[in-house]
């Protein structure tokens, strides 16, 4: 596997994109993520996305964070937000979303932000179980889902 930055507008990054929107929808019965979002705001040195590629080249995971600091929905200054954390379900279960956790947080250190946060939902138990199991813990919600009753939010210090 290789894992390597790209821009958030890049075609194998739209393409996964576009999968993990399908898996919300299924999960959540919903539209996908309403999130705005967009390429700049994942730009180093504010922020980073990674695509992870398997052997044949094919993309297979992703995950990014921005920059993010104090606003009206819960943010705080120096935090990092991680955004698009997704494998494909056939690379799942081969640590490739704990690699680019940790790509991500590593990343986030160096650029100065002192807090990495994430939402999840209640329907991705497994994510939630990767994050605890990495150091996050629960932390008060914020982002556009904090007023969801199965959005759940997670913290963990970078200094």
């Amino acid at each position: 596997m290789q894992i390597a930055p790209i821009r958030y507008d890049h075609p194998d990054a739209q393409k996964l994109d576009a999968e993990v929107q399908q898996e919300y929808a299924e999960r959540y019965g919903s539209e996908g993520d309403i999130t705005p979002l967009a390429p700049e705001m994942f730009a180093p040195p504010r922020g980073l996305y990674l695509m992870a590629y398997d052997d044949a080249q094919r993309p297979v995971a992703t995950g990014a964070w921005r920059a993010m600091d104090r606003n009206g929905e819960g943010y705080r200054d120096g935090d990092a937000e991680i955004k698009r954390m997704f494998v494909v379900r056939e690379a799942r279960g081969q640590g490739l979303a704990r690699a680019i956790l940790a790509r991500l947080e590593e990343d986030a250190r160096a650029a100065g932000r002192v807090r990495m946060v994430l939402e999840t939902g209640t329907q991705q138990p497994e994510a939630i179980t990767l994050y605890l199991s990495a150091g996050y813990e629960a932390c008060a919600k914020f982002g556009v889902y904090r007023h969801e009753p199965g959005s759940r939010c997670f913290a963990k210090p970078l200094r």
